[in-house]
């Protein structure tokens, strides 16, 4: 989840043709402005603006004054929406931030960079929901949010526990969180778990750690379910997995 596969910058640029990319594209503009065609919508922006496109989504990009980017292709982000939007950046430009120092570790020779960039990936997401204007988040669906990504990787936290003290029906929460985060609560919590244990599976840094060492990281006290949730995750097991990745082995992980 929030897997980073691209980041990249245009000079001062003035058009670029109807293209898709297959997964979620965030491009900040760094100056000028222009505008975004989608098939069924245009979108305005300036230096500052934050334009969200899911997967998929064929677009162009125009400006006759022209513009510069940075431009971030993210895998299977969880923004919770599935038509493009528009966000801005603070004052600060905490969301420039994040994205340059993407920009700089997806191109560095960083030793552990994966691990870096996977951090800006989660980041850059967070601020994307966080700052987004269109149907902004309920602040119970931010409490719960914050719970989760507080307490994810430990063993003992039950998420189940955490949503009986909100003063609301457990089915309605549920519900509530799924139209406007796209997912439950509890994938939510699944997702992070994940994506956790991919990248420590996939890192050569961390060949040392058997399955049991990061399931229990990722916030599993028992292994073999661990194995269970990740396979049916990923559609390999974990050893099978890290294998397949750390060596780039065939396409065929099953066991």
């Amino acid at each position: 989840m929030n897997n980073i596969t691209y980041a990249g910058k245009n000079l001062i640029t003035f058009s670029v043709h109807w293209h898709t990319h297959k997964d979620w594209e965030l491009v900040y503009c760094t100056s000028g402005e222009g505008e975004f065609e989608f098939s069924d919508r245009t979108v305005r922006y300036s230096a500052g603006d934050v334009v969200v496109i899911p997967p998929n989504t064929q677009h162009m990009n125009n400006s006759d004054k022209g513009f510069t980017n940075i431009h971030i292709n993210i895998a299977d982000a969880m923004i919770g929406v599935n038509t493009p939007l528009l966000i801005s950046d603070d004052n600060e430009r905490h969301i420039l931030t994040a994205f340059n120092d993407a920009f700089f570790f997806f191109g560095s020779q960083t030793e552990n960079k994966e691990l870096i960039i996977a951090a800006f990936g989660n980041l850059i997401v967070n601020y994307v929901v966080a700052f987004r204007n269109a149907r902004p988040l309920r602040n119970v669906i931010n409490a719960i949010r914050t719970d989760i990504m507080q307490n994810f990787t430990n063993c003992d936290y039950e998420l189940d526990e955490f949503l009986r003290t909100i003063p609301f029906s457990y089915d309605y929460l549920r519900k509530l969180f799924k139209s406007e985060m796209g997912m439950t609560p509890h994938a939510y919590l699944t997702g992070l778990r994940m994506q956790m244990a991919e990248k420590l599976l996939c890192s050569e840094q961390n060949t040392e750690q058997n399955v049991s060492q990061i399931a229990y990281v990722c916030g599993y006290a028992e292994p073999l379910y661990f194995s269970r949730v990740f396979k049916k995750h990923f559609g390999c097991s974990p050893k099978n997995y890290a294998q397949k990745n750390r060596k780039k082995l065939p396409d065929d992980c099953s066991e």
